[in-house]
């Protein structure tokens, strides 16, 4: 096993109110891409052991903890593997609560997901592999991805102009790390889900971590909530990697190299002693 690197002074810096009173902060992030590496395959992700159990530290010792995923939200808890924290699946359709066996659907998305099925249906899937586009059902939302095709820059052309259809459609499409959401409803995202976790929870302190475009939604909600009053303190951290979007660098308060570095910050917020920091890059 790799040795998990040390925390820069900025990002100690950073998370010390929270780890000052986990009672009254709550931990939330992504799953790919920020706990589990991303792969070829979406099927072949895995969380390493050694996250989950620092996952499952954290869930006893702070007032929340969460994953806002754009998989579903019963996929999402098997591979993060901590049934006691809450998911919201399919970037806030879908909410799970600690221990739940059901899954609750926004009940606008279920009004739309006929719609955005009859749209995807029409979709020829020979056509889709022919154009380097592998079809996911994922009930309230359908994603094309291109991930792996032959040729990348054609079958990305291609997911344009079914964005375009979409729209047309009255449809909701959104774009990820080579991966094309058709979404049902506009106004639900990362953003709305980190909103709808939060509330009439104890906690005055947030985290939100991810690595992606739709992450970016969450960090504004943070902020939102933080220049509201609602949150004493909001922080924004960035999973850094050659596929991140331009804007992650400059919306997160900071940024980490990965999952193994994401894991540092991690194991510090579950560890009661003091923070484990390095050298303050800046």
């Amino acid at each position: 096993m790799n040795p998990t690197p040390a925390l820069a002074g900025e990002v100690a810096e950073l998370i010390a109110p929270l780890r000052d009173d986990p009672g009254g902060s709550a931990i939330l992030c992504d799953v790919d891409g920020t706990l589990a590496p991303i792969v070829g395959d979406p099927e072949q992700a895995t969380v390493p052991e050694e996250t989950q159990q620092v996952l499952r530290d954290l869930v006893w010792r702070f007032a929340l903890v969460g994953f806002v995923s754009g998989r579903r939200a019963v996929e999402a808890r098997r591979l993060v593997g901590v049934d006691e924290a809450a998911y919201v699946g399919n970037h806030g359709l879908e909410l799970m609560a600690p221990a739940a066996d059901e899954v609750t659907l926004d009940p606008a998305a279920a009004d739309r997901a006929r719609a955005m099925r009859a749209f995807v249906l029409e979709l020829e899937t020979a056509a889709l592999g022919d154009a380097g586009l592998r079809l996911e059902d994922k009930g309230p939302i359908q994603s094309l991805h291109w991930r792996g095709a032959a040729d990348e820059v054609s079958a990305e052309r291609r997911a344009h102009e079914i964005a375009a259809e979409a729209r047309r459609a009255g449809l909701q499409p959104h774009w990820g790390r080579k991966v094309l959401e058709i979404r049902p409803v506009a106004g639900i995202d990362k953003g709305t889900a980190v909103r709808r976790l939060l509330a009439g929870r104890v906690a005055s302190r947030a985290l939100f971590a991810g690595d992606d475009r739709t992450d970016l939604d969450a960090f504004r909600a943070l902020r939102s909530m933080a220049a509201a009053g609602d949150l004493d303190v909001a922080i924004c951290i960035g999973i850094g990697s050659d596929e991140a979007p331009p804007d992650l660098g400059q919306e997160a308060d900071a940024v980490v190299a990965g999952p193994d570095e994401f894991l540092a910050v991690l194991r510090s917020l579950a560890s009661p002693g003091p923070p484990d920091a390095g050298p303050n890059p800046g």
